[in-house]
């Protein structure tokens, strides 16, 4: 039972509301939804295949106290799937309570998307930010509802690369500058979309789930299987890395927090980059072109 899910010996009753989580069926997204299962809660789990979404509803359903379960199958790197999935979440719901963006991943390989992105920033940042803006009257017509966002500590080394952010001019070794680059673009998404936000009852965070021993390195071949045997040692189990998006999803302690980035449960200290306003707004603008939300907030 992660924190804050078990408050006074019961779990929190989430009948009624609707929680969509995306990056549902492996790892910390599907430790996720076993934690918030139980609360009766609507879970709408999003994932790229019919049959690992199937495996996850049926797991679901064996948990005392689950409620309704929807499976949406949609590939997060292509932007007209999130328009399509963001279609069939409005026209089936007429309300969210809990939205987390939660798919990521990391690329070793540099590969350009139909959209003309990378792929770690198509699926880490611009998925996060289309699929958000797509979902906003939704979320803004539900009372007190909740935008989260799984980041990371890679955002650490990161930086902003502003004169090419999709790495067209040179790769990065092993992807690894890109994926420290969308991290820190998530809290920096995060920081501006809690601006935007600010006077309604909607709340806006984002997390570091860990170093989590997930199937996060399969895209990647031996090197990232190998790196992923080696630092067995200092990996928290999905469960601990999902812990936090389960308390920023049922707890009413949770509600105290906007525009903050957690680490098992608490706020955790932000570099001077992921603080930098200029830059949130900066990215702001770019990414409203880069997803065609122009307008849209």
């Amino acid at each position: 039972m992660g924190k804050g899910l078990k408050a006074n010996g019961k779990i929190p009753d989430l009948s009624g509301k609707v929680v969509l989580l995306t990056g549902a069926t492996r790892g910390i997204g599907r430790n996720a939804a076993h934690g918030i299962a139980s609360t009766g809660a609507t879970l709408v789990l999003v994932g790229r295949s019919q049959e690992r979404v199937d495996s996850l509803i049926s797991e679901l359903k064996q948990i005392e106290g689950c409620g309704p379960l929807q499976g949406e199958i949609c590939n997060l790197l292509v932007q007209t799937e999130i328009r399509d999935l963001a279609d069939r979440f409005n026209n089936k719901f007429d309300r969210l309570d809990v939205l987390i963006n939660n798919a990521g991943a990391i690329f070793t390989k540099k590969i350009i998307t139909d959209d003309g992105f990378e792929r770690t920033w198509a699926l880490n940042h611009n998925a996060y930010f289309l699929l958000t803006s797509l979902l906003k009257d939704l979320l803004l017509s539900t009372s007190n509802s909740r935008i989260i966002s799984t980041a990371s500590d890679a955002h650490v080394p990161g930086k902003i690369n502003w004169k090419d952010l999709q790495y067209k001019n040179k790769w990065n070794k092993n992807g690894w500058g890109s994926y420290c680059q969308s991290k820190l673009a998530n809290i920096l998404f995060t920081k501006e979309l809690a601006k935007k936000l600010d006077g309604t009852s909607v709340t806006a965070n984002c997390l570091h789930p860990g170093f989590v021993n997930t199937g996060f390195s399969r895209n990647n071949g031996f090197i990232g299987r190998l790196l992923m045997f080696l630092t067995w040692p200092v990996q928290r189990n999905a469960t601990k890395g999902a812990e936090t998006i389960v308390w920023l999803s049922t707890s009413d302690a949770a509600r105290q927090h906007h525009g903050e980035y957690l680490y098992n449960c608490k706020p955790r200290r932000l570099t001077k980059a992921a603080k930098n306003e200029e830059d949130a707004a900066r990215l702001w603008s770019l990414s409203e072109e880069m997803t065609g939300t122009s307008g849209v907030w």
